[in-house]
């Protein structure tokens, strides 16, 4: 019998247990690692979307100016490269930045060196957006180790690390998603 709508999510516990009754070669200790950081990495989405959200900002929009950010003084891309930065078509990619060109968060220009090649540009109103969303990010993520000691962060940051890396290792071409969700 299907769960109606709005029922709640089973436990790990439960989950994990209905997991090793349909599949006996399940490991309990793994799955319950794998369901809770897939559950974290859900919730944490939602957490930040919200954030964005109360901003005026998505969080698709979010990715773009945090990859200009990230790509450093004077936070300027092409088209093509925050496409591939983002794992998103280059037809997905025009329809975000047509979006945050209207709102102002971002410019698209003409390179006067290679007038064939568009520059995409944070506006000083873009990069408050972003860190807008930092402060609150910040506080998010603060509160949500507060229970871990220095050492505990430390440790749970290498391992995670360690995790992140044998996944882009097994899977190089899982950076980004495949097609725009928005």
């Amino acid at each position: 019998m299907a769960e109606p709508p709005g029922a709640t999510e089973p436990t790990l516990e439960e989950q994990i247990a209905a997991y090793q009754r349909e599949f006996r070669g399940l490991d309990p200790q793994v799955e319950k690692i794998v369901s809770a950081l897939s559950r974290l990495n859900r919730r944490m989405n939602v957490a930040y979307g919200r954030q964005t959200a109360e901003l005026g900002i998505s969080s698709a929009e979010w990715e773009v100016l945090k990859a200009l950010v990230l790509s450093g003084a004077p936070y300027r891309l092409g088209p093509s490269d925050l496409a591939k930065r983002l794992g998103l078509t280059p037809a997905a990619m025009t329809h975000r930045i047509d979006r945050m060109v209207t709102e102002g968060l971002v410019t698209r220009e003409r390179d006067e060196s290679n007038r064939v090649r568009v520059i995409v540009e944070l506006t000083p109103e873009g990069r408050e957006k972003w860190l807008e969303a930092m402060r609150l990010a910040t506080v998010f993520e603060e509160d949500l180790l507060q229970d871990l000691s220095p050492g505990e962060r430390t440790t749970l940051g290498e391992v995670l690390t360690r995790l992140l890396r044998r996944v882009e290792h097994a899977q190089p071409d899982a950076g980004g998603r495949l097609s725009d969700l928005d």
